[in-house]
């Protein structure tokens, strides 16, 4: 809207000198001149500061268009590492946050094999109660993990974009200082990554053993089962 007002004021301004502009043949020209001057200006900077506002209105006519594109490419790749910084911290918060969550979750399970058989039904209808409310934090987690997962990757690629059309454009030190950043929160990413998958480890070992406890309860059962009718007929 500036930038649209600007050039508005000098068609305004344009308009109000016409009559001056032409009132003499030879001060016509020299008028014409400086006024078409001022305008030319006032439309580049419309055309270049309209979209990124990053070239002064006076310095315009006397930038190349290799100096606007460069100028352009450090802009975009500026923004490009933000956003990717700020998605990096983002999903890394997120894979932190779901790693504690399972973790409360292994504790809880491991808790509950423990005094398996020395609960009453309440006390083990209360601990079944904390851990299905954990396994619904757990998959909370990993869905704001899984969205947050998904911006980084595109932000990733916008970067990839971003760098090598800043490369192309001339502007390389902004397309290694973008890559440099890439490489600073593909580590940091991967190293979140890692604990994620040792946490789901613990977690997949920790259901094996729920696993194995029940059969072994059910098996238990089982057997005595079987052992009662045995000592009735041996009480017979």
């Amino acid at each position: 809207m500036a930038a649209l007002r600007k050039v508005t004021t000098c068609f305004r301004l344009l308009r109000s000198a016409a009559p001056v502009l032409f009132s003499s043949r030879k001060p016509a020209v020299l008028k014409a001149v400086k006024w078409t001057n001022i305008l030319y200006t006032g439309i580049a900077s419309l055309t270049v500061g309209g979209g990124l506002c990053a070239i002064p209105f006076k310095q315009v006519e006397h930038l190349s268009h290799d100096s606007l594109i460069r100028r352009a490419a450090s802009l975009v790749t500026d923004s490009s590492s933000t956003f990717l910084s700020q998605t990096t911290l983002a999903l890394i918060d997120a894979i932190t946050e779901y790693s504690k969550a399972v973790h409360t979750l292994i504790a809880l399970q491991r808790q509950y094999l423990q005094s398996q058989g020395n609960l009453s039904p309440a006390e083990e209808d209360k601990i079944w109660q904390v851990i299905i409310g954990q396994r619904s934090e757990v998959s909370d987690r990993q869905d704001e993990w899984k969205r947050f997962e998904s911006t980084w990757v595109s932000t990733f690629q916008l970067c990839e974009t971003a760098a090598e059309a800043a490369y192309t454009s001339g502007a390389e030190h902004a397309a290694i200082t973008v890559r440099a950043n890439m490489q600073v929160a593909e580590s940091q990413v991967e190293k979140a990554r890692k604990l994620s998958v040792d946490t789901e480890k613990k977690l997949a070992e920790t259901k094996v053993m729920e696993v194995e406890r029940v059969t072994q309860d059910v098996s238990s059962l089982h057997d005595n089962e079987e052992e009662v009718p045995e000592a009735y007929l041996r009480e017979d």
